[in-house]
């Protein structure tokens, strides 16, 4: 099983040994497991703590998955395309990303955004006819994925004819879902259910993450008993000092509450996208009513002077993946007093128990902040207003008009009125890297700066946008994060505004070079992601964040060339 070492500074250290002694003296492991809503606010936390023993009824149905990875291998599927977001798609990222193409098994692939280049870059890599589309939704009401099964679904029907399309596709969705009744109408070759009491985000180790895993050839057996093994060392009667989960809890809840609520996350190459999972479990769970920790994932380690007293970093790494680098610098942290975690896994299978381990850190830290870690009120306000956008183009043709505060050569500013008017009183320079710099001036001691951008997930834009952030981090010594939209609004989006208000954020729009229309709806891909934004601004700003949004006109490779030479005279 995975190791956890630690090294905590000296005040730190004795809060959470005092919290340890409480939740020992207060059996507070065993209200978890006996599902005490008290333990958290008291309200509906007790309806969603069914991952709790999905393990153990995950482990009792391996001839259901062993029996599909054989159909998949049968059916001679070359490809899988999962359509899907947040809980329902991060973790087969994670797994396909982490295990790679396992031989005699199809290549996965994970589409989890609106941009219609997006969608048409994962088309070009498949071969519709030797193609198996997993639709993942929990609620099977979530716009994303309905608009993806549209547009993959009318394509299938166009390749292989109307009667074959339904033999492509599989459905995970709850019981009684609108999902459900879709794959049904449509013929589906299989609908697997979830489990209405478990949160998409605590969903990984249910039909979610173990419906693909077994498609792509993952050793289901052997990932379920090494996260069973991790079942019984975070049970109600360990001892919560040796208890791996409410140890890790602990330290991330009382750390919070003493401001250090950057949780980094650092990865060892072979795990590297285990972040991606991490960052929506913590920030989706914990950030609200302006608590909460700030997930910090991807970047870069630089020398202990960049960082202040916000932060706590979790050292997640593979036995023998090991980089020489990371190593040291994480030993110079740890030398300056910064709170180290450190957990050694032996092999990729551990994943399983890694995503148990960190469900019960953080219910736990969830209960040590003393919010209810189960719900995410802020991601509804911004389907709310997506939905109210999309309504309209819906009805008239077209979006709301919007008029920048400031236009040059192709970079066009947008904010809220209060915004732009603090940046207007800001800015000494009325040009493009005068509002930059007025609006980097914004951050503070304490403060995180975060780029979302809804653009194109790439290698090419995700290097200029780290240039970026690290740019940010270096100059202003705060901690940075980066996500794409829309696929953010499902994972760090619900932190961003109902957590504590420290965030500086810069969003990234683009002008799209394909219109790529929604199968049976006046709106296109790019029309929709043009809402996401919008509403998902519109949300912060509501909440009273400091944001600005920069729209790229053209060619979105010179835009981000000229913002990223902008934000680097800015700082």
């Amino acid at each position: 099983m995975s190791r956890l070492k630690t090294s905590l500074p000296e005040s730190l250290a004795a809060t959470v040994k005092s919290t340890i002694g409480e939740w020992q003296s207060a059996g507070k492991m065993k209200r978890l497991w006996d599902r005490d809503a008290s333990l958290w606010t008291g309200t509906d936390e007790s309806n969603w703590l069914g991952w709790l023993d999905i393990v153990e009824e995950q482990s009792a149905q391996q001839e259901q998955l062993q029996k599909f990875a054989k159909e998949v291998q049968t059916r001679g599927f070359e490809h899988i395309l999962l359509l899907g977001m947040g809980g329902s798609s991060l973790c087969p990222e994670v797994l396909r990303m982490t295990f790679g193409h396992i031989p005699h098994f199809p290549v996965l692939h994970v589409l989890d955004s609106t941009d219609p280049a997006q969608v048409k870059a994962f088309e070009h890599q498949i071969d519709i006819s030797k193609t198996l589309f997993i639709v993942s939704s929990k609620s099977g009401s979530t716009l994303e994925p309905n608009i993806f099964k549209q547009y993959f679904f009318e394509r299938t029907k166009q390749t292989l004819g109307g009667h074959e399309a339904g033999g492509h596709f599989i459905a995970i969705t709850d019981p009684g879902s609108k999902m459900q009744q879709v794959a049904e109408a449509d013929k589906f070759l299989h609908v697997f259910f979830g489990r209405s009491s478990i949160g998409g985000r605590y969903s990984a180790v249910s039909n979610f993450g173990m419906i693909p895993a077994a498609a792509i050839g993952l050793d289901t057996r052997k990932f379920l008993s090494r996260a069973a093994e991790m079942v019984r060392a975070c049970g109600p009667s360990a001892a919560v000092q040796e208890n791996p989960g409410a140890a890790l809890g602990i330290i991330l809840g009382a750390a919070a509450n003493a401001g250090r609520d950057k949780v980094t996350i650092i990865t060892s190459p072979g795990i590297s996208d285990l972040g991606a999972w991490l960052e929506q479990l913590l920030a989706e769970s914990t950030g609200k009513i302006g608590k909460g920790i700030i997930p910090v994932d991807r970047e870069r380690l630089g020398p202990p002077d960049v960082y202040g007293n916000d932060r706590v970093f979790v050292y997640l790494r593979l036995e023998n993946d090991a980089h020489g680098d990371e190593e040291a610098k994480v030993d110079a942290l740890e030398k300056t007093g910064q709170p180290v975690v450190r957990i050694t896994m032996p092999d990729i299978y551990d994943l399983g128990a890694e995503f148990f381990r960190w469900e019960i850190a953080t219910a736990v830290a969830g209960a040590i902040i003393g919010i209810n870690a189960f719900n995410q009120p802020d991601v509804e306000a911004s389907k709310l207003a997506t939905r109210s956008l999309t309504s309209e183009y819906e009805k008239t043709g077209s979006l709301p008009s919007e008029k920048p505060f400031f236009e040059d050569s192709g970079i066009k500013l947008f904010s809220d009125e209060k915004n732009t008017a603090e940046l207007a009183k800001l800015a000494t320079d009325k040009s493009l890297g005068g509002y930059l710099r007025a609006h980097l001036s914004r951050i503070k001691a304490g403060d995180y700066f975060a780029v979302l951008a809804y653009i194109q997930m790439n290698a090419e834009h995700e290097q200029a946008l780290q240039e970026m952030r690290h740019e940010v981090r270096d100059s202003q010594r705060v901690a940075t994060c980066l996500g794409f939209g829309p696929r953010f609004l499902h994972s760090t989006g619900q932190a961003y505004k109902g957590g504590p208000n420290t965030g500086v954020f810069l969003q990234i729009t683009c002008d799209d070079s394909v219109q790529l229309p929604v199968p049976g709806q006046k709106y296109t891909f790019g029309i929709v992601k043009a809402a996401q934004a919008r509403g998902d601004f519109q949300v912060l700003a509501e909440r009273g964040r400091r944001a600005l949004r920069v729209h790229l006109a053209g060619d979105l490779k010179a835009g981000l060339a000229r913002l990223q030479s902008a934000v680097q005279k800015a700082v």
